[in-house]
């Protein structure tokens, strides 16, 4: 059987450590907990776990807070979590059957990371992370914000266990994008992976033009990772649509499964005879999804209605670490083609799409509302 390390980086966490250890600590061989400058409970708290409290100078920097703490490790393999993670009783059983079966010759082990859920529980957002690495191989953290741990090895998908996010913020600061741009002020150069998520962060805190220029840079390099290149062209999506440029929404969407930027092979998909342009990759769901929803907004319902039957179609692929809605593929078109078909007058349809919307999310309020909807419309 294997042993793990679990190395943390913190900071004013007191709220939400204790509950992060309570779910782990029994399947844990070393604790670690790095502390970048907390005013609060955190170090006490953490003190009930371990006695290996390390103090971390912050610097603006999550890669080399995290650096610091994989130094730290003893153990054959380290695991890495934030404050507001946790393993449910399901996923600890699961993390000491991984334990024990972990196959020989495995150097680094992809979790998933489940961080959106529904009425009942059920993960509705997910993907796949680095989450264990073997401490003997060369691995190094990089990023200063939205940082990730390059290495290379032997690769094990684990279908179980998977690591829960359950944040208790109910709002966020501009400490990213804060980073972000002092590193530009200092002259340092962005990264791709950098680009799209500065893009992002400036989405988030509603900077449209200057995140659509972002982006835009992001989506012409050729090195970019091609799951970023497509939620990039979502989000540029958004940044049109809050202009109220829904067709040009449209456009930043199609965008993520047309000819995109020739000359480079970081992409998954040639199309034969395009003299070297390249897809990004056919429609996503999400996409699809997206897509539907804009022609919604334009209230052209027969537009929308084949996105979402597309959505229906598309399958999944887990491990090829895009952000994943499990919405996309079932309960969210459903629900769509519900309402597209009932602003058509089609209500046999509309009533067929609920049912179906409902075996996804049985407890969902649109659901039920429309359950109780239709029964009035039979009874008039």
């Amino acid at each position: 059987m294997i042993t793990v390390s679990l190395c943390m980086i913190v900071k004013n966490e007191e709220n939400v450590l204790g509950r992060c250890l309570d779910s782990v600590k029994d399947a844990m061989d070393e604790i670690i907990i790095v502390d970048t400058g907390s005013s609060d409970r955190t170090k006490e708290i953490a003190a009930r776990y371990t006695d290996k409290i390390f103090d971390f100078a912050w610097i603006n920097d999550f890669a080399a807070a995290r650096n610091f703490s994989f130094s730290k490790a003893s153990m054959d393999f380290i695991l890495w979590l934030d404050a507001d993670d946790i393993f449910t009783k399901a996923d600890f059983s699961e993390f000491l059957r991984l334990k024990q079966e972990l196959p020989n010759g495995i150097d680094v082990v992809m979790m998933r990371y489940n961080t959106a859920f529904d009425e009942e529980g059920k993960p509705v957002f997910s993907y796949y992370r680095e989450r264990m690495v073997r401490r003997t191989i060369p691995h190094e953290w990089k990023g200063r914000v939205h940082e990730a741990i390059v290495c290379n090895g032997q690769t094990y998908y684990a279908e179980n266990p998977a690591v829960t996010h359950k944040s208790i913020k109910t709002s966020y600061s501009d400490r990213n994008l804060r980073i972000y741009e002092k590193q530009i002020q200092d002259g340092e150069t962005l990264s791709p992976r950098d680009m799209f998520y500065y893009g992002r962060e400036l989405y988030y805190h509603k900077h449209y033009e200057r995140s659509t220029e972002v982006l835009t840079a992001f989506l012409s390099d050729p090195d970019g990772w091609v799951e970023n290149k497509i939620e990039a062209c979502k989000i540029l999506s958004w940044c049109r649509s809050a202009s109220g440029n829904l067709y040009g929404a449209l456009e930043a969407l199609a965008g993520s499964f047309l000819c995109a930027a020739p000359h480079t092979d970081v992409f998954r998909k040639r199309e034969p005879g395009s003299n070297g342009s390249v897809l990004f990759d056919a429609p996503r769901a999400e996409i699809c999804c997206e897509i539907g929803n804009l022609y919604m907004r334009l209230e052209q319902y027969r537009n929308a209605i084949p996105w979402f039957e597309l959505a229906l179609m598309t399958r999944e692929d887990a491990k090829s670490g895009a952000f994943i809605s499990e919405d996309s593929h079932g309960y969210l078109p459903c629900i769509q083609l519900c309402v597209c078909h009932d602003r058509l007058g089609e209500y046999e349809k509309a009533e067929e799409y609920n049912r179906l919307a409902g075996t996804y999310r049985p407890s969902s309020a649109a659901f039920l509302q429309n359950l109780k909807y239709f029964e009035q419309r039979r009874r008039s």
